[in-house]
């Protein structure tokens, strides 16, 4: 028997668009019993928020063909039969290999991706129309065991300070689990490598100020209970799930811009697919300004020089990324002791 569908209609710049939405009543969050239609409904609502954070970038779909709890893979090439409203940009992965990866401009295509079982968008910190520059500086806060979302909020407030004092603007957002996300919207001058080290070097520099409680170590042996700043988010093709993006989580929640007033009273767990549309009709989005006012890098860049001729060099890149110039081995430091 033939699986039931749906046409949703769809408004967007070009006018309504229908599109076809198959198994809406499919469960894909079981503890929260949220649909396949519930989401798409959801990503009508929110897009214009979802749009401006996410839309006009290189982006990653990560698919889930039988809800939260079962398979995923991720999605980076347009597929066959992919509408007409969804383009594809050429971009440059790490391995110097370029090949055409999924654009989304309008709310028709966000919901087309639900279609095809999508539940967290991945996407690029560069413009379609650059992709080798990125247009946001974005840091990563991750608690690592023995610490949490209060922990990470501290160490973002520390982290927004920090990039004031270098003329850049931050913004935050939850991740959707434990961890805050801070961006800041910045000139597309640099590439990707650049940007990765002014990355580095805030992140060295909020380790230096509170190294009690930050961490930059790649090896999870020698973090502590610190919150680890993942400055390997900021390499090419890296990502982290998008503003307004649903997470794989029992919860439904949701990566959720908020205010740096409200940051330290909420609870990322409110933040889900059902609650977040309302937030957005009565608080309304606070990464509306984001990029009206970019800043620049050239002081992130420069404490990187100082701190190189203080001997502190390249980090360790992903394990998937090409050996780069300058990159300490790749061994894990207790293996590392033990060689011969």
């Amino acid at each position: 028997m033939a699986s039931s569908a749906i046409i949703l209609t769809v408004p967007g710049p070009h006018g309504e668009r229908e599109v076809r939405l198959s198994s809406p009543d499919r469960v894909l969050w079981e503890q929260s019993d949220i649909t396949k239609r519930d989401l798409a409904e959801y990503l009508i609502e929110v897009a214009p928020a979802f749009l401006a954070a996410n839309g006009g970038r290189p982006v990653s779909l990560q698919r889930f063909p039988g809800g939260v709890d079962g398979e995923q893979f991720f999605s980076k090439n347009p597929p066959k039969g992919a509408p007409n409203f969804v383009r594809a940009v050429d971009v440059v992965y790490p391995s110097g290999r370029t090949h055409p990866q999924l654009v989304l401009d309008e709310a028709a295509g966000i919901v087309w991706a639900a279609q095809m079982n999508t539940v967290v968008f991945h996407p690029w910190p560069s413009r379609a129309e650059d992709t080798d520059h990125p247009d946001e500086l974005r840091i990563d806060l991750d608690p690592q065991p023995g610490t949490g979302f209060a922990d990470a909020v501290r160490v973002a407030g520390d982290l927004r300070a920090l990039l004031a004092e270098v003329g850049l603007t931050g913004f935050v957002k939850t991740s959707g689990n434990r961890g805050v996300h801070v961006f800041a919207p910045i000139e597309p001058e640099h590439e990707f490598l650049d940007v990765r080290h002014a990355v580095i070097a805030a992140a060295r520099e909020l380790e230096r100020r509170d190294s009690e409680r930050v961490t930059t170590s790649w090896w999870k042996e020698e973090r502590g209970e610190r919150i680890f700043v993942d400055y390997n988010q900021a390499n090419r093709d890296r990502t982290m799930a998008g503003a307004y993006s649903p997470r794989a989580l029992p919860g439904a929640t949701v990566s959720c811009p908020v205010t740096w007033d409200e940051l330290a009273e909420i609870d990322p767990a409110d933040f889900t697919v059902r609650s977040v549309p309302e937030r957005l009709r009565t608080v309304g989005d606070p990464w509306a300004s984001m990029h009206e006012s970019p800043g620049r890098i050239g002081a992130l860049l420069e404490w990187w020089e100082r701190d190189l001729a203080d001997g502190l060099g390249e980090l360790p890149f992903p394990p998937d990324f090409p050996k780069m110039p300058g990159e300490p081995p790749r061994v894990q430091p207790s293996r590392a002791k033990r060689a011969p």
